[in-house]
């Protein structure tokens, strides 16, 4: 390993605006098992699974149907 490079010719990457962001979600169990189940079937990590599914509904501007039931 050099200890310095030369980085004045080099580019910034085109891709930067379009990186990922981190933050924390709590998913259901079931819901993390059944990603891993997908994951597991197809070779692709299930949190890029999970990415790919919250982006097309994002894409597809898909709502919620929410309907709440009382309690009997």
């Amino acid at each position: 390993m050099r200890k310095s490079y030369d980085f004045s010719k080099g580019t910034r990457n085109p891709y930067a605006r379009r990186l990922k962001k981190q933050i924390t979600i709590r998913l259901d169990e079931d819901t993390i098992a059944y990603f891993r189940s997908l994951a597991d079937d197809s070779g692709i990590a299930y949190q890029t699974l999970i990415n790919l599914y919250l982006r097309e509904c994002a894409a597809t501007k898909k709502k919620l149907a929410i309907h709440w039931k009382p309690a009997a």
